[in-house]
């Protein structure tokens, strides 16, 4: 099996790269590092996949921002971009495309939540139906709720929960704003590789969402990291301040089922993987 592996740098791209190795030869397409030199942002003439390609993942992404040109960029790699992918595996004949997406495009409007991110992902998801439909390209578009990973490289994107585990690791109470103990989904980059790996070894088609099976308050969050250090953190919530609401969407195990296959760490074990990796390091 050939795989060609969009946003080959990124620390999803890293835990694929992992699992299709077992099977596959992997071909990382990006700007930076990879076999590949591909730029979302230009020209979709200038990307080329090999031939006897059997699956192309997207993994690249834009997290976008609140300023003009965020929104902008956001909308050009996200949404041009995966259409520029799904052109160029036509021309290139491959077998599958896969997108990965996000549970946020499912967020509504309405949403304080609701951003660029989001948005951008969910007008590619309808680009690609509409776009892989007309040319009869095998799509799977794959929704990760926030994933997390062992080591340095989820810092970029979950600066918030890497400043709990910091802070476990430091001993230093933990604290929250306001009374309501929120709610997020977390799941280990370990287990979206594993069914992103399903998806593709099965030819999966359709689109679902990947998920913990249980979301976690972030008491919880906090209690797991002081438990996988073995520090005295204390938590409390500063009652002074504006509630954090919930950010949970409906849990759907549709592609568990499809796939035969759940996610297997939980929190508390990702806490103690991510504790034994910063005592390991040098």
């Amino acid at each position: 099996m050939r795989i060609v592996l969009v946003g080959g740098s990124s620390s999803l791209a890293a835990a694929l790269t992992t699992v299709f190795s077992e099977y596959a030869e992997v071909i990382t397409a990006g700007r930076t590092g990879c076999d590949i030199q591909l730029d979302l942002a230009g020209l979709s003439e200038a990307i080329h996949f090999p031939a006897d390609v059997d699956a192309v993942i997207n993994a690249a992404a834009d997290f976008g921002g609140k300023d003009m040109d965020s929104l902008l960029r956001a909308q050009d790699i996200n949404v041009m971009g995966a259409l520029k992918l799904g052109v160029a595996s036509v021309r290139a004949q491959v077998k599958h495309f896969v997108q990965v997406s996000s549970v946020f495009a499912l967020l509504d409007p309405g949403s304080q939540f609701f951003n660029a991110y989001a948005m951008s992902k969910r007008q590619a998801d309808e680009a690609l139906q509409l776009f892989c439909t007309s040319f009869s390209m095998p799509l799977a578009i794959v929704r990760p709720s926030q994933f997390y990973g062992t080591g340095t490289a989820a810092r970029k994107h979950q600066p918030f929960l890497l400043s709990i585990i910091d802070k476990a690791q430091n001993g230093e109470d933990i604290s929250f704003y306001g009374n309501n103990d929120a709610k997020r989904n977390f799941i280990h980059v370990a287990d979206v590789a594993k069914a992103i790996s399903s998806v593709v070894r099965q030819k999966v088609v359709g689109t679902y969402c990947c998920q913990s099976l249980s979301d976690i308050r972030y008491s919880e969050i906090a209690a797991a990291a002081v438990a996988a250090f073995g520090t005295r953190s204390n938590i409390a919530f500063a009652s002074d301040k504006p509630d954090i609401p919930d950010n949970i969407l409906p849990i759907n195990d549709a592609l568990y089922r499809m796939i035969g296959h759940c996610p297997k760490i939980s929190f508390q074990e990702g806490m103690v993987m991510e504790a034994l990796a910063r005592r390991d390091a040098p």
